[in-house]
């Protein structure tokens, strides 16, 4: 299980000042913060950027990279940004991630940023004509992208499935949906579909004690199911993570398991 820490998006106040500021501490103290809690991959969260987006992403990078040796996963909806930030990627701690191409017409050009800095690609499973309803649709859009990741020279294993967590307290009936749908990526494919999930959408708009009850119950059902990658607060979900992978066989038991 690979944990995305997500703690660095432009949506929280003390990240947002520091990033317009360009004052790189908040940044790697946080970044430091997740890694040491077990984050494989820092996110970088920058938003839709449209201004000083490609010098933003690449001082995050950088600034995240000079602390912490674990690749970045680039998070915008700027693929000029997200340019910049593979240029500057250090990728000798692993690939980079681009958050995401989809089945919308204009998200199908970050294929081609993979393909040409060999990034892993995050493939959301939504287009321009709404929501997926259910697994089964979700499980078509999928396969659409893997097949147009192909013609772009992204190979599947590059390839990470999401698909996309709703909030429970407006769209209760799309939790199953998703749990279902990550046993079904898995399966279009051998080897299996890499799958991906933005864990706290699940309690977007939930009364704060909830959210931590609610993000870890359910990654621990969607691990259950063979979930490989979640962006989620590394502090909250990393002391689940190893334990669902010892009780399934993945990791030897020891007393000390969640101390490796």
């Amino acid at each position: 299980m690979i944990i995305i820490g997500e703690k660095l998006s432009i949506i929280a106040k003390r990240v947002r000042e520091a990033m317009m500021k360009k004052d790189k501490g908040p940044i790697q103290e946080i970044a430091i913060s997740q890694w040491k809690a077990g984050a494989g991959m820092i996110d970088a969260n920058i938003g839709p950027a449209e201004d000083g987006g490609e010098d933003l992403m690449q001082w995050m990078v950088t600034t995240i990279q000079e602390v912490v040796s674990l690749p970045i996963c680039l998070d915008t909806t700027n693929a000029k940004a997200l340019e910049a930030g593979l240029k500057v990627h250090n990728n000798q701690w692993g690939k980079p991630l681009i958050n995401s191409t989809s089945n919308d017409p204009e998200r199908f050009p970050i294929l081609e940023l993979g393909a040409k800095y060999n990034a892993q690609v995050i493939g959301l499973t939504v287009g321009k004509g709404g929501l997926p309803a259910d697994a089964e649709e979700r499980a078509a859009i999928a396969a659409e992208i893997m097949g147009r990741a192909m013609e772009y020279g992204v190979p599947l294993e590059d390839i990470y499935l999401d698909p996309l967590v709703l909030q429970i307290a407006t769209s209760q009936d799309h939790a199953k949906h998703v749990i279902k749908a990550i046993k079904m990526f898995q399966e279009l494919n051998d080897p299996p579909m890499k799958t991906v999930v933005g864990l706290s959408n699940i309690s977007n708009g939930c009364p704060k004690a909830l959210r931590p009850i609610l993000n870890t119950y359910y990654f621990g059902l969607l691990m259950y199911e063979g979930l490989t990658a979640a962006i989620a607060d590394a502090h909250e979900v990393t002391e689940t993570s190893k334990t669902i992978d010892v009780i399934m066989g993945k990791t030897l038991y020891a007393h000390s398991y969640l101390e490796m």
